[in-house]
């Protein structure tokens, strides 16, 4: 067997690895990221809090969690809870949601453009809030959201 030629990638200890899990970032810092890797972030956040909502409910089969949880997740209702918040929002937070909306992106076909734009938006916050720490206010958010498109 010939050996490659490659240098060695060196694994990151475990430590790295937890503090990289766990780390927060700067306002300044968050503000620097792209905004889909924001909506990244966000996106997961954003589907934890509904999944954990929707446990909290009471539902315990997985395919009506999952039914129920695509109500919430769904580009059309993210873009409903995020056009109502708006005047809900500091004017950092709309500037995020504005950067996440206005970033080229490919929607889905079964989503609508402006929706899937505002859905980014809206991801966009929550990855934001997430990566700063800023859970209190990341909590209040999405109680609202889920106020806004709970119907």
């Amino acid at each position: 067997m010939a050996q490659s030629m490659s240098p060695a990638v060196s694994q990151p200890d475990r430590g790295d690895i937890a503090a990289a899990l766990i780390r927060t970032y700067s306002k300044a810092e968050a503000r620097m990221m792209n905004p889909l890797t924001l909506a990244y972030i966000g996106d997961v956040v954003y589907s934890d809090y509904i999944r954990r909502y929707l446990v909290a409910e009471g539902l315990t089969k997985v395919d009506r969690l999952t039914k129920r949880s695509v109500h919430f997740v769904r580009a059309s209702a993210q873009a409903k809870a995020i056009r109502r918040m708006m005047p809900e929002l500091t004017d950092e937070e709309r500037a995020i949601v504005r950067r996440g909306r206005n970033t080229k992106s490919m929607p889905p076909k079964h989503a609508e453009v402006m929706d899937y734009r505002y859905a980014t938006g809206l991801e966009a916050l929550f990855g934001y809030l997430d990566l700063t720490g800023s859970r209190k206010r990341e909590l209040a958010l999405m109680a609202r959201a889920i106020e806004l498109t709970d119907d």
